[in-house]
Parts: structure tokens; C-alpha cells; sequence
């Protein structure tokens, strides 16, 4: 199983993560809830926003490619870089992982879970 890092975010996670036991197979979004980190995800996963951005620092090669359809959607992510993935898309390997959550999305109204 692969380890999942979660770089620092001040409002998500302030003192960064690691989840060593993370599945194969499994989206970064849904290990990272299952984790108790909050991304943001207004779509509920369905590749249909870009609230779950985040940014590859390490691993990034061993995520599978991105859909068309989501290569679409992080056009339109705050902060895009090459190595920009939506956590509801990319599924872990048997690499370790570690991703950095951008400081802002371009979800004006964040819901209170």
C-alpha cells in the first residue's frame, strides 16, 4: 500500500498528514476523507468541478493519466500547475504520494460539514 502525504494547509489540514495505509486503486479524494481531511468537494466526486484540485509534489507519475474531461475542468482550477490533478480522479498506485491542497478553490460558498 502506498503512503499518502498531505503537505500543510492552513485550513484543511494545519499540520500536513500521513497515511501510511493508503489502498491502491482508491482516488486521493476519498483517502483523504476517509482520513479525516476535509477537501473540499462540491460535486461528490463526479469529475463535475474543481474543488478537489490538488497538486502532485511526488508521485505524480505513477497516478494514471487524466480524462479529457478533466484535463477540461483544471483548466479552470486556482493555482494550475503541470502536475495538477482533481483528487476525485486520481487513483493511487503502488507508488508513494504527496500532494499539496491549494490554499484557495474557485468555490465562492463553502459548505459547513
Amino acid at each position: 500500500m502506498p503512503k499518502l502525504t498531505v503537505l500543510p494547509h492552513p485550513d484543511v489540514c494545519p499540520e500536513g498528514k500521513v497515511i501510511e495505509d493508503a489502498p491502491s486503486g482508491v482516488s486521493i479524494c476519498r483517502v483523504l476523507l476517509d482520513h479525516e481531511v476535509e477537501i473540499e468537494h462540491a460535486c461528490e466526486l463526479s469529475c463535475a468541478c474543481t474543488t478537489c484540485h490538488v497538486i502532485v509534489r511526488q508521485g505524480y507519475e505513477s497516478l494514471g493519466e487524466a480524462s479529457d474531461m478533466e484535463e477540461d475542468l483544471l483548466d479552470k482550477a486556482w493555482g494550475l500547475t503541470s502536475t495538477s490533478r482533481l483528487s476525485c480522479q486520481a487513483k493511487l498506485a503502488g507508488q508513494d504520494v504527496t500532494v499539496e491542497i491549494p490554499r484557495y478553490t474557485i468555490n465562492h460558498a463553502k459548505e459547513n460539514h
